[in-house]
């Protein structure tokens, strides 16, 4: 039986769960808590509402409910590797008033962290529960790739992290398992910030308690 990288590679993993009604589910549950969290590093980080954000792995809006009222109009743009869990989220979490702030053109279909047809003007970038679902591969040319935006001044990156040296799996502090070899998936600090630095980024470490045991990585350009 083929193992795959994480869940949301399985072929037919979206089209099951939105079938199911899951949409909350298949993006980690813990919604309203999770969002808050978001919401709170975000305005830490310095968004205000004339700000422009980009939502990476945005799922079904669990940020994108709270920061799509909150930002001006038009100031909010998503990417994921589902459009349907997209529109399912812009459908059913969005209020009327708030699909308008949000034209379904700016919820961009997205797998390969390519960022096609995102606008250069993004401010502020976010990662959340993106990175700890995939293998380290996929990191260091997603960042190098978000140096395109030349206006792009913060970038919010959540990963598991683990002792440098220690071998097999990790009891993270909220009681999440996560793996060097599935997910979750875990990394040394060091690693992450090689990565960092070689896409072009400087990076440090906030203190901020997130649920399921995610450190924040806080990234700014060189």
């Amino acid at each position: 039986m083929t193992r795959h990288a994480s869940p949301y590679l399985i072929p037919g993993f979206y089209e099951t769960a939105l079938s199911q009604g899951k949409h909350r589910d298949i993006v980690g549950g813990r919604w309203e808590e999770t969002a808050l969290a978001q919401m709170d590093v975000l305005h830490k980080a310095g968004l205000q509402p004339h700000h422009r954000l980009l939502d990476i792995g945005c799922g079904c809006l669990r940020l994108g409910y709270m920061a799509v009222p909150y930002l001006n109009p038009g100031h909010y743009w998503g990417t994921d590797a589902s459009a349907g869990l997209m529109r399912r989220g812009w459908e059913v979490e969005l209020t009327d008033a708030d699909r308008s702030r949000l034209p379904l053109s700016q919820l961009i279909e997205d797998a390969d962290f390519a960022f096609p047809d995102v606008p250069d003007d993004i401010t502020h970038a976010i990662a959340w529960g993106v990175f700890t679902h995939l293998p380290a591969a996929p990191l260091r040319p997603a960042l190098a790739r978000l140096r395109q935006f030349p206006r792009l001044e913060m970038l919010l990156v959540t990963v598991f992290l683990v002792p440098e040296g220690h071998q097999g799996p990790l009891r993270q502090p909220d009681g999440v398992v996560t793996h060097p070899d599935r997910t979750p998936w875990h990394r040394p600090a060091a690693a992450v910030e090689a990565d960092a630095r070689a896409a072009g980024w400087q990076i440090d470490w906030p203190e901020a308690r997130l649920p399921r045991g995610q450190r924040l990585a806080r990234m700014q350009p060189l």
